[in-house]
């Protein structure tokens, strides 16, 4: 079986050894870079969480990034207890303070703070929210195309946890990568309620056939920063680009396929449920989406 393979599989880099994480305000060394068991975030999944990139000293797409954490913060009732420039801030000190100019990675993670009782009601967390800022060297290192399998896991009705949210309740998306990696796959690709191709359990997924490139409608996947400048990016630049529901049966017989996430921005796929999809390679279409994207980053 081959060696499985993930999307944010990164170079080993012993300097992240020596890193230091902003929790609340202070910068420690990652050994006592902790937050209390009683924190919301550890005990029910309850915060959302923001992934950005730095490329040649710029934080890239920071705006969208800060509008999807502050409008998820919004919409699940949690103050993060700074406005943007505030976190803004805190980012840039974290950077400065690891000595950090290109090739790194920051996870925001903002949680509903530390609980009176080990119980789920948020009226429970008085003590404010906990923020952390992770940031680590971190550099691509994919060896290969991602292989997907077909998982049960779909992504679900706004109704009962809308996927366009950010959040710390992740393990639908880890249930359905365990299922895959069982299957002998890397990564999950998911249905819609529907059964119309989606997404995977970590990134967009997008499909090229007969030059034309398809993702889905987005009603029930992460409202992507990187999907949406691979859409723009394609209509910017005459390829003929649809957002549509569409099925496993036009995702075999694609041309190319790949995925789109901010850390590996866009991901050739391989196969998927066994089925080689056009060359399993790196296609053509797929090429000139990652050059436009690579000149609109460090432009």
């Amino acid at each position: 079986m081959t060696e499985h393979q993930t999307t944010h599989q990164a170079a080993e880099d012993a300097r992240n050894e020596e890193i230091l994480i902003y929790v609340d305000g202070v910068l420690k060394p990652k050994a006592e870079a902790t937050v209390s068991v009683y924190d919301s975030g550890f005990m029910l999944g309850d915060g959302v969480w923001e992934g950005l990139r730095l490329h040649d000293g710029v934080w890239t797409f920071a705006d969208e990034h800060l509008d999807r954490l502050f409008e998820a913060a919004k919409a699940i009732d949690l103050d993060i207890g700074m406005d943007r420039k505030g976190v803004y801030s805190a980012l840039l000190e974290t950077q400065k303070a690891n000595g950090m100019t290109t090739d790194a990675h920051a996870r925001l993670m903002v949680t509903r703070g530390v609980k009176v009782r080990p119980f789920q009601h948020p009226s429970l967390s008085q003590s404010g929210p906990t923020f952390v800022i992770i940031m680590e060297h971190s550099k691509p290192a994919l060896g290969r195309p991602i292989n997907l399998a077909t998982v049960p896991h779909q992504r679900g009705l706004p109704m009962t946890q809308d996927p366009k949210l950010n959040s710390h309740s992740k393990l639908n998306c880890i249930l359905a990568c365990i299922a895959a990696q069982k299957a002998g796959a890397d990564e999950a690709l998911m249905l819609d309620v529907h059964g119309f191709v989606n997404t995977t359990n970590a990134c967009n997924f997008f499909i090229v056939r007969r030059g034309a490139v398809w993702t889905s409608t987005g009603d029930y996947c992460m409202n992507g920063i990187t999907r949406q400048k691979v859409i723009d990016l394609c209509r910017a630049n005459d390829i003929p680009v649809f957002e549509r529901n569409y099925s496993l049966v036009d995702t075999y017989g694609a041309d190319e396929a790949f995925l789109t996430g901010t850390f590996g921005a866009q991901t050739p796929v391989g196969s998927i449920d066994g089925r080689q999809i056009g060359t399993g390679e790196l296609g053509p279409v797929t090429k000139r989406i990652r050059e436009l994207y690579a000149n609109l980053v460090h432009g």
